[in-house]
């Protein structure tokens, strides 16, 4: 009987054609729908990860009291050994000892005297060495405007909008004046090897990004740290994956009352990272069902017309003597097969479109100017498991109800009146 239904939907293309080609439409735009909101919400927590709060993240417990505030004065010390005790103990994630630090950079004219100044930001990161990951994981070698990225120990980079608003030129000197670990006024040289751009104005406003011993030198914090931030190995962030880690690090060191004795934090418990975790969790998921539910509607009516358009073919079946129980089950098992393929085939395309998206993005950049929350400027989908089985829900589940209902009437039907509408 599956073979029969199968070739007669085949050959019968006015009965197939336009339903798998309804099916596969809204299971194309659900699959890349779901893709998409994945990937917005992704790449967000996923920028501000990288940047700045990591998957996980260590300090002192005065330091996370504080964070906001960047206390160099309360960072973390010995901090080659405890990388490696956090290695050895979570040997499947990426470790990263890393300095943030505020300043003045002072452009010297041909006398020495102050040509320009500005305040900024710095990052002290892991440049120089050679198995380090740190200007992929910041994307900074493609962000790279003038210049090239730092070679050896002295160089460092200023955002490409700071170093024109200083009027910084690349091979010149600039000093940092900052504070080092212990409070004092420190005036410390650099030579700028280059100029990035992050297309994130938080980022492009004052950015000074140096290798983490030019600046532990600078600030004397010789082996020192303001934190250390854990990254998951699959690279993407994973809340209740963090949180137990968190949890179950913090529970080791709860007896120890030093203030800088080092916590680990999620992402989520930093700062207002929290609600836009908890945000992004819901909104995706309730974002996903709505349109789920939309297209189930659209499918269960097409279900439902593509039933009642058949009334004609069905009143010949019965007055030929098929029973009403078998013409029934043929139309539910033509819909199944109807919604398996228009399923398959929309998925396919949605996760093409998905991948599109993924590969190369949308940019939005013009859409981010001024805004004071890092937020990427190009959006990419994200496909996940779910995405490949996503669709079949409405294309599938959906379409068989809407040829359910319509089926109903086949019940209803008196044969006695047959000949009057087949007469018609």
């Amino acid at each position: 009987m599956i073979k029969f239904l199968l070739t007669g939907l085949w050959r019968d293309r006015s009965r197939s054609l336009m339903p798998v080609l309804v099916v596969a439409i809204g299971v194309m735009l659900t699959v890349w729908m779901h893709a998409y909101i994945t990937g917005f919400m992704g790449d967000t927590i996923e920028m501000n990860a990288k940047f700045s709060h990591g998957h996980v993240k260590v300090m002192s417990k005065a330091y996370a009291e504080n964070m906001d505030l960047l206390p160099i004065d309360l960072a973390l010390v010995d901090v080659s050994h405890l990388k490696a005790t956090l290695k050895e103990a979570n040997p499947d994630m990426e470790w990263a000892a890393r300095i943030q630090f505020g300043g003045l950079i002072d452009v010297p004219d041909e006398n020495g005297e102050t040509r320009s100044q500005g305040p900024s930001i710095g990052f002290g990161i892991d440049l120089l060495s050679p198995d380090s990951k740190e200007a992929d994981r910041m994307n900074i070698t493609n962000s790279i405007v003038r210049g090239k990225l730092p070679a050896q120990a002295g160089e460092v980079l200023l955002s490409e909008h700071f170093a024109r608003k200083l009027e910084a030129e690349i091979g010149e000197a600039v000093t940092l004046i900052s504070t080092d670990m212990n409070g004092s006024m420190i005036m410390y040289n650099f030579i700028v090897s280059g100029t990035v751009s992050f297309g994130v104005e938080i980022m492009d406003r004052g950015s000074v990004i140096a290798d983490i011993e030019d600046v532990r030198a600078a600030l004397n914090m010789p082996d020192a740290a303001g934190e250390i931030l854990g990254f998951f190995g699959e690279g993407f962030y994973e809340n209740e994956r963090a949180v137990a880690m968190s949890n179950a690090y913090n529970a080791k060191n709860a007896l120890s009352e030093d203030e800088f004795s080092p916590v680990m934090k999620s992402l989520s418990q930093q700062g207002s990272m929290g609600q836009y975790v908890q945000m992004a969790e819901v909104w995706s998921l309730y974002i996903s069902l709505i349109f789920i539910f939309a297209m189930s509607l659209v499918l269960w009516n097409a279900g439902l017309l593509g039933g009642l358009r058949r009334y004609g073919e069905i009143g010949i079946r019965l007055a030929m003597g098929e029973e009403k129980g078998h013409v029934y089950r043929s139309m539910i098992y033509e819909s199944i097969f109807i919604g398996i393929a228009g399923s398959v085939v929309g998925t396919a395309i949605g996760l093409f479109l998905a991948w599109l998206i993924q590969t190369y993005g949308i940019d939005i950049s013009g859409m981010m100017e001024g805004a004071s929350m890092m937020m990427p400027t190009v959006i990419r989908a994200r496909i996940t498991p779910v995405d490949f089985y996503i669709g079949f829900i409405p294309g599938v589940v959906s379409t068989v109800i809407g040829t359910m209902l319509s089926g109903i009437g086949i019940y209803k039907r008196q044969t006695a009146r047959l000949f009057k509408e087949l007469e018609a």
